[in-house]
């Protein structure tokens, strides 16, 4: 009777092509199930990738680096955002776009946003953690106000961007609707007219040339 050979072993190409295919399934899992909005987590994103959970930790160390990832390039340019959203030169109207376009942003994916803002917490050491999207709308949006307000007072420009960092921020939606109960719609119009109120507090209090 003729016996049948073993199957090779991989070799050392094969194997570095498996590692491939498997992290791009993992990323790409992560990534599809990121745009549904619901929670998401490594079981699930394992499943949807066909792999245990120990192999899914066994290429990215914890939710919030896979997610990292997974996310990079949903992420927009956030000058083009702000484009798009809006034609004014009024940081106040410039100011409301960039704030309701966020918010609307991290509704849509607000799973994966919350999974990162409790990495963030669990971290606190590791900032670079989550995206920049929301820093680089506010850099955007106030950009008229570099030649006024950033020439005579720049301290003050710096803390309106800090202000508005606290309010146009996932945190700031989450209390609201979470903690306050209010609709999102409800939310995201507090969180534009605070906004608003404040750019337009801070660009009323520039110094007279």
């Amino acid at each position: 009777m003729t016996k049948t050979a073993p199957a090779p072993a991989p070799t050392g190409s094969g194997r570095v092509n498996q590692k491939k295919r498997t992290h791009a399934a993992i990323v790409q899992a992560a990534a599809e199930l990121s745009r549904t909005g619901r929670e998401v987590t490594m079981p699930e994103i394992a499943k949807a990738a066909l792999v245990s959970e120990a192999t899914a930790y066994r290429y990215f160390p914890d939710l919030a680096s896979l997610l990292r990832e997974a996310i990079a390039d949903q992420l927009p340019d956030p000058a083009q955002a702000l484009a798009q959203a809006t034609d004014s030169d009024d940081p106040v109207e410039r100011v409301a776009a960039a704030a309701n376009y966020l918010m609307r942003h991290v509704l849509a994916r607000q799973g994966v946003v919350r999974a990162m803002i409790a990495a963030t917490v669990a971290r606190p050491g590791h900032p670079a953690a989550r995206p920049g999207l929301r820093i680089g709308l506010i850099d955007a949006a106030l950009e008229p106000l570099a030649g006024s307000l950033g020439t005579a007072d720049p301290a003050a420009l710096s803390h309106l961007k800090l202000g508005l960092s606290a309010i146009v921020s996932p945190e700031a939606l989450f209390t609201l609707t979470d903690l306050h109960g209010l609709d999102t719609e409800e939310a995201v119009s507090v969180i534009v007219h605070t906004a608003c109120a404040l750019t337009r507090s801070a660009m009323m209090a520039t110094p007279s040339s």
